[in-house]
């Protein structure tokens, strides 16, 4: 039995329709003339509203049938999508999210939005709704008809997919008078019923002068799915003559399966010898669908379940490793072939699970479509779009952590990067400013990019406000970088005043904050007049990579894989000059080499014959000198105490096959330790000589 709660579920399958709603609404307001993203928004709205209904939510379904009324002109073409309308949309849009969580929310407010919906579609005034007579309606239409005949069957399997169809009778009893029967023939005896599976077909005979057009939209959702009949009533008269039928008992077990147990008339044709097939409507010359469409097999895991199954698969991983290692020292030829089974088996549970974890960031990126059009409208500032790479996949707990960092930096790309049309046209800059949101693989990790064609950042105000807070003694000498940097310490600020946006120097604290704990970091390139750039480097994953063994002394460490480009044997007599400089020559390119004895101080004569493991780092290729390559291995991550966590050249440790932990280096990090201790010691010898 299931324990979820239908009224969660609604609110997942929710949230995935709202997001729907919004990203056609804000593509609405580029191409207002595009049938497809209306048709995509009326959709959504048709699909909420029905699916609150089903599931309790009254306030919204009811809100929501307001909101698609009006909306339903601009679908007819009787209203423009201009920004007015865009806007009270996504009011609206706002206000369902609001019912949703809240289905007790101000109703005063909700009717205040409808009220701007109806101004912003009727263009100055509010559509004041007058009842007109059936006869007008039929007037106006030329599709209209006296009445319609409806014959309608669902797929077996809609029942369990969430379709009512008593749902389906209501709208239509709403458009008009309906006499509905409920056709048994293909129910099987009782020992052979699926409670779950939907027997019935239905003929509703609709006697209202309504638009063809308005039967129509009853089954705007399920149409691909189902036989459909509709046929003006005259014409069902004249072509089918009433006939006598038996009328039958509904099984309580299908009312009860239906959802509701509602009077309906369910009837049993008389066979004949053209009797159509069971499973099958007969053909009219209206318009009828009975085309089949397969479903896309999805099915919503919670989180957790997935973490779990990441945790057990990481156990398996250091497992197998035990199991390998045993094999390779016992010398048994049937415990290798299995060690090598069980190690494919794995490698493969691996991957298949981490492509569990995996998501498009393009499901992040999307998010802020409606923040970037929010602030421009608020701050009056025109700002063009702009995102790439959406196809790039990262770690969905990375993906969850990187909301809020990404807000705080499109936040202040806007207010303070991007400046208003006024200044962008003194400076010779389209008044329209251009803020991009990229995304790339780059070696082991994921560089996410957030630029701007704006002023830049201000080095001089930034100094000041470092020295006004104490960060930097006046005179003090400080690289750019490193300049740029202070704009992520706590509580640093260059606002000359607090806003709602920005001044407390707040944001950008969180975003390295979070940066940091995610084992990532951050760069800063700026140039004044012409706009900036940040960039977040993340690791793919936070929980098993391919790496490569080495041993430094009597110690081991894991390099990601990833970041290998290459392993060389370091020459003999290759060391670091006088000035501590260390290079190698590597097919005409010089490339540093840091000795991870001397970084790590380890003790003991090095061995013979050391090996180079040239890893990529940004856009630099350097040298870690080992003393051994071991092999490759896959690592499970384990992530260090909080007493070790302020160890930057470490991003955590592995459990090894023999039990033993291998720190896992991580490689940026590490580089730039290094490049500053060649600096310092540098320096030294530098001053020395002197």
């Amino acid at each position: 039995m299931s324990d979820l709660d239908p009224a969660e579920v609604f609110r997942q399958e929710a949230a995935d329709l709202i997001e729907t709603l919004e990203q056609a609404l804000l593509d609405l307001e580029k191409r207002p003339d595009d049938g497809e993203l209306v048709g995509l928004a009326f959709r959504a709205l048709h699909t909420l509203k029905g699916s609150g209904a089903m599931f309790g939510f009254t306030a919204v379904s009811e809100f929501i049938h307001e909101f698609e009324t009006a909306f339903d002109r601009v679908r007819k073409g009787e209203a423009a999508a201009d920004r007015r309308l865009i806007a009270a949309a996504l009011e609206a849009r706002d206000h369902v999210a609001r019912l949703i969580d809240d289905p007790d929310a101000d109703p005063a407010r909700g009717a205040a939005i409808l009220a701007a919906l109806k101004v912003a579609v009727s263009g100055d005034a509010p559509v004041i709704e007058t009842p007109q007579p059936a006869a007008a309606v039929a007037a106006a239409s030329p599709h209209a008809s006296a009445g319609w005949h409806v014959r309608f069957r669902l797929p077996a399997d809609a029942l369990t997919l969430g379709t009512n169809p008593l749902l389906l009778l209501d709208e239509l009893r709403a458009l008009g008078p309906c006499d509905v029967l409920a056709e048994a023939a293909d129910v099987p005896t009782l020992d052979r019923i699926e409670p779950q599976q939907c027997y019935l077909a239905w003929d509703v005979t609709l006697r209202a002068p309504v638009p063809q057009e308005a039967v129509d939209d009853v089954f705007l959702f399920v149409r691909d799915d189902m036989d459909l009949l509709i046929e003006p009533l005259a014409t069902h008269a004249t072509q089918q003559p009433e006939q006598p039928v038996a009328a039958t008992v509904v099984p309580a077990a299908l009312a009860a399966a239906a959802g509701r147990q509602d009077e309906v008339a369910v009837v049993t044709p008389p066979a004949k010898a053209d009797a159509v097939p069971a499973g099958h409507l007969p053909a009219g010359p209206a318009r009828s669908s009975s085309v089949k469409v397969e479903r896309n097999a999805t099915l919503r895991v919670p989180a957790e379940r997935l973490d779990e199954l990441m945790d057990r698969v990481g156990e398996l991983v250091i497992a197998q490793a035990r199991l390998s290692q045993l094999a390779e020292t016992i010398h048994d030829p049937a415990l290798v072939n299995v060690a090598e089974e069980i190690e494919r088996l794995t490698s493969s549970l691996r991957d298949t699970t981490m492509g569990t974890r995996m998501v498009p960031i393009g499901s992040l990126f999307g998010r802020f479509r409606r923040l970037v059009h929010d602030l421009s409208e608020e701050l009056g500032k025109s700002i063009n779009f702009v995102t790439e790479g959406e196809d790039t996949e990262l770690d969905k707990t990375v993906i969850e952590q990187l909301a809020d960092p990404l807000v705080h930096l499109i936040r202040n790309s806007i207010d303070h990067g991007i400046e208003n049309p006024e200044r962008r046209a003194e400076s010779g800059k389209s008044a329209t400013g251009t803020l991009r949101l990229a995304a790339s693989h780059r070696g082991a990790e994921v560089a996410i990019t957030v630029s701007d064609d704006g002023a830049g950042l201000n080095g001089e105000r930034i100094r000041r406000r470092a020295e006004e807070a104490g960060l930097l003694v006046p005179g003090q000498p400080i690289t750019e970088g490193e300049l740029n940097r202070m704009i992520f310490q706590p509580g640093f600020s260059t606002a000359a005043q607090v806003t709602s946006l920005s001044g407390r120097g707040v944001g950008m604290d969180v975003v390295k904050r979070t940066i940091d704990g995610l084992r990532g970091s951050i760069d800063v390139d700026t140039r004044p007049g012409k706009g900036s750039t940040m960039t977040l480097r993340l690791p793919l994953t936070l929980a098993i990579i391919d790496g490569l063994l080495v041993r430094v002394g009597q110690d081991r460490y894991t390099i990601p894989l990833a970041a290998v480009e290459e392993c060389l044997e370091l020459p003999t007599g290759v060391d670091g000059d006088a000035r501590g400089r260390s290079f190698l020559n590597l097919r005409g390119d010089l490339v540093p080499f840091l000795k991870l004895r001397q970084l790590f101080n380890t003790e003991g004569r090095p061995d013979p014959f050391q090996k180079v493991v040239v890893v990529a780092s940004d856009t630099t290729r350097v040298g870690l000198v080992v003393d051994q390559i071991i092999g490759n291995n896959q690592t499970v991550i384990k992530q260090l105490s909080r007493l070790h966590s302020g160890l930057k050249t470490f991003s955590g440790a592995t459990i090894l096959g023999d039990g033993t932990v291998a720190l896992i280096l991580d490689v940026m990090n590490l580089v730039a330790f290094g490049q500053k201790l060649e600096e310092r010691r540098r320096a030294e010898t530098l001053g020395r000589a002197a």
